[in-house]
């Protein structure tokens, strides 16, 4: 067979995966020096198109040839053993399918970066050049002269080279004038951590060998004696059965003895060269390690009642929801789960929605599992993420810890999924495609490996609570809190009253600011909540009323004053320069409204003895920033935390007597059908931070509209009342869980064309689904980085026979308009959204 002008005998194809977003996986030829290398889940080095080089991912192995485009071979195998399996590989291709995104999105959001190798340009010197500069600008000169002393450059050597950003123009002269030409290398991202280790040299072990050394470097090397007594300082004692001890000279990490010692690398390495001390390489993990400790507790009454209920809605349904409230200690029977499935050798993946929850729960499971525990999260670096993995493959880890991405890790004997806090949003990928939803995925993984899933939460979605009560899942209550803690009395304070009687205190209602004052009198801790970050939403001429607005978005510029700029939450889009109004000029400008960093600012002004901090995306931008917060908050470091959602999501204080929020009309006011839902959950997370031990807490929650019914529910912490009521509305309105919904977004630089391609589609739809098509309309915030948004949002009746029906032809109508005139137009699909 002949590919691409290269003559040899191919029997053999894989199917290979692209990270690339393709309708369809292509066909590449095996060539016979590779075919005893090639197997399903490997990676493979390709070329697509022209130039460029990818690692591409074996989903299988045939014999048959495509017969509508020239096949290429596979230029290498990368890996000596599959990474990927094949029941990872189903779960790939059955989200794709459920998602409408192509294997390669799950294959980008899968695989660690460190597995994704990827094409870097190299620029060499074509041999044919003379070295004949004259008809070379200066900058042509400087590549050219420097590609004569190395031979080869890459595009960002050039650019150093240059002291320029852009230097595709000048490559592309020099391509032209035929000096240079291009090729293409594939880069491995994940290298070993590589440690030195120091230890004592056996031969200077005994006391009198010992003694004669330290007289020795104290005459002549004080400097390499406080290395040596450093390193000594890491013996320890080991307990003999009779009662001795003996000294134990163990290895010590290099970093660790430098930093214990300050003496300098020339200090350690005049005692190697000595051989006083040896020094070893290898390589070594890059992730926290824990010795085993062993945390024992006794459930309550309510505890083990819930756990024997499990158990037993176990027995008939792979999927169980424990509604537990607030601090009812959920994590306990976890806990008590997970030490079951690993008596019977099977894994367990442990689902937390966001990194900020897993500081606490590491350490629980940590006391408990020790070395058994393995965290995983998008924070970690990819070479601690391809470690995760690798530790994974080879059946070192039990118990995985993580976000929504643990769920594409290579399990191969999952026993038990728990998804805790399954209601929250943060489950829910938005952008880029996969746009999947954390909690659904993972009940299908359960499915496909026959293993058993909790979801557990204090306040349950909707869809999960009427899948409980329609007895598709199993159900379990814990209406007790911990140690017999009550749950907190919620203060509803009315702020327009309190502005017409004078008792607003800048955006603290007085009530609010008296129970702060008299927390921390008692040494008590307080969580302040604002669901905004930034110091204010607004900057506001006073002469024109004219707000500050981002120029790629419709939206406004939030004023973040810590770093002295207004930035646009959508693009990133920062502005320094703002003392003067740029439409009429005036400097009179106003700022207006509040977030997380305006209350912090605030807090200091009324409690200037105090310590406040602040938990939100800002301030926990370096990693372990949120850790450090958390730890010192744990520690009672810190007496007041002001925070976003972060704040709301499972953490466990004891000393925290009072919880403020701050705005409950914001937390009501989102423009989808879940915004009572979603106001609901969150003002009851945070109001379940209070009280958690011995003392009643307290929640004073500012409102401007006191009789609101959500509210009435939140204060009396009556879930099962608000469900009621919600899901009448949603039956009213046809939305989930009696509906699913299907949402395409169209973007364009030009606004006509994304109407145009928006109509198009809807006309296709109109007739057979009527009022159940919603739109073609603008969403609330129409343009973002410039580009103009519209969307239509496809409301279905559950059957999966009709969802599967109408999810082809929304793909097929797709495939279409991205063969006529509107295929400039983005379109991106969201199923189940919100």
């Amino acid at each position: 067979m002949s590919i691409e002008g290269l003559e040899f005998e191919i029997s053999l194809f894989a199917e290979v995966i692209l990270p690339l977003s393709l309708p369809k996986n292509y066909t590449y030829g095996i060539p016979k020096e590779l075919e005893e290398h090639v197997a399903t889940g490997k990676r493979v080095e390709i070329q697509f198109g022209k130039r460029k080089i990818y690692a591409g991912l074996i989903k299988r192995v045939h014999h048959d040839a495509p017969e509508d485009y020239r096949i290429k071979p596979i230029l290498s195998v990368l890996d000596a053993e599959p990474i990927v399996s094949e029941s990872q590989l189903k779960f790939w291709e059955w989200m794709a399918q459920y998602y409408l995104c192509a294997e390669g999105d799950i294959m980008n959001a899968a695989l660690p970066a460190g597995f994704k190798l990827e094409s870097e340009t190299t620029v060499v010197l074509q041999p044919s050049f003379q070295q004949d500069f004259t008809s070379l600008n200066d900058r042509e000169y400087l590549v050219a002269e420097a590609l004569t002393v190395q031979r080869e450059l890459s595009i960002g050597e050039i650019s150093k080279i240059l002291h320029r950003k852009s230097v595709y123009p000048i490559i592309e002269s020099l391509l032209k004038k035929n000096v240079v030409s291009v090729k293409e290398k594939l880069i491995e991202r994940y290298k070993p951590r590589i440690g030195t280790f120091i230890r004592l040299n056996p031969e200077f072990s005994s006391d009198g060998k010992l003694r004669e050394l330290f007289d020795q470097l104290e005459k002549k090397a004080k400097k390499q004696l406080d290395v040596l007594m450093s390193y000594l300082h890491f013996t320890h004692q080991v307990s003999h059965p009779r009662g001795e001890y003996e000294k134990v000279h163990r290895e010590v990490e290099k970093s660790d003895l430098l930093e214990k010692s300050k003496a300098g690398n020339a200090a350690l390495n005049s005692l190697i060269k000595k051989n006083i001390l040896i020094a070893e390489k290898r390589e070594v993990g890059r992730l926290a390690n824990t010795e085993d400790k062993f945390l024992e507790f006794e459930l309550t009454g309510h505890q083990a009642e819930a756990l024997k209920k499990i158990k037993e809605e176990f027995e008939s349904k792979n999927v169980v929801l424990l509604h537990g409230i607030t601090s009812s200690g959920k994590t306990n029977l976890y806990i008590r789960l997970i030490e079951e499935a690993i008596e019977k050798e099977m894994q367990v993946l442990y689902l937390l929605p966001e990194i900020a929850l897993t500081t606490q729960i590491i350490e629980r499971l940590r006391n408990k599992f020790g070395k058994k525990v393995g965290v995983y999260h998008s924070r970690f670096s990819r070479q601690e993420r391809v470690e995760i993995w690798n530790k994974l493959l080879h059946g070192e880890y039990r118990i995985i810890l993580g976000a929504r991405s643990a769920l594409f890790l290579p399990f191969e004997n999952p026993g038990l999924i728990i998804v805790d806090e399954e209601h929250d949003s943060s489950y829910k990928q938005n952008d880029p495609a996969p746009r999947y939803h954390g909690r659904d995925s993972a009940i299908w993984l359960a499915s496909q490996h026959h293993c058993k899933a909790l979801l557990g939460s204090a306040t349950p979605s909707l869809e999960s609570f009427m899948n409980a009560g329609k007895g598709k899942f199993g159900f379990a209550e814990l209406k007790e809190r911990f140690g017999e803690a009550s749950l907190p009395e919620i203060v509803i304070t009315d702020i327009k009253a309190a502005q017409r009687r004078k008792q607003m205190h800048s955006h603290f209602s007085g009530l609010l600011l008296d129970e702060i004052k008299s927390a921390l009198s008692r040494k008590e801790q307080v969580i302040i909540f604002q669901n905004r970050r930034g110091y204010a939403p607004y900057l506001e001429c006073d002469l024109c009323h004219r707000v500050a607005m981002c120029p790629n978005c419709d939206v406004h510029l939030t004023y973040h004053k810590f770093q002295n700029e207004l930035k646009c939450h959508y693009c990133g889009h920062r502005k320094n320069n703002f003392t003067q109004c740029p439409a009429c000029g005036s400097s009179k400008l106003s700022i207006t409204g509040f977030g997380t960093e305006k209350i912090e600012d605030e807090l200091k002004i009324f409690f200037p003895d105090a310590v406040i901090a602040r938990l939100d995306y800002d301030a926990i931008k370096k990693k372990g920033g949120y850790q450090k917060i958390i730890h010192e908050f744990e520690k009672e470091k810190i007496q007041i935390l002001v925070g976003t959602q972060m704040v709301t999501k499972g953490l466990d204080f004891g000393n925290v007597s009072l919880v403020g929020i701050m705005n409950a009309d914001q937390l009501m006011s989102h423009l989808d059908f879940r915004s009572a839902e979603r106001g609901f959950q969150l003002m009851s997370q945070v109001s379940g931070r209070a009280g958690r031990k011995s003392n009643r807490g307290k929640v004073i929650l500012q409102t401007s509209n006191p009789a609101s019914q959500l509210l009435q529910f939140v204060l009396a912490h009556d879930y099962g009342g608000f469900y009621s009521e919600e899901i009448i509305h949603r039956k009213n309105f046809f939305y989930p869980p009696f509906s699913r919904l299907i949402q395409l977004t169209f973007k364009h630089k030009d606004a006509k064309k994304v109407w145009d391609a928006a109509k198009a589609i809807a006309g296709v739809f109109q007739k057979s689904l009527g009022k159940n098509l919603l739109g073609p309309a603008e969403p609330a915030v129409n343009r973002v980085r410039n580009q103009y948004l519209v969307q239509l949002i496809f409301k279905m009746n559950p059957s999966s026979k009709i969802v599967a029906e109408l999810k082809n032809k929304i793909q097929n109508e797709l495939y279409k308009l991205n063969e006529n005139q509107l295929r400039a137009v983005d379109v991106t699909v969201d199923v189940d959204p919100y």
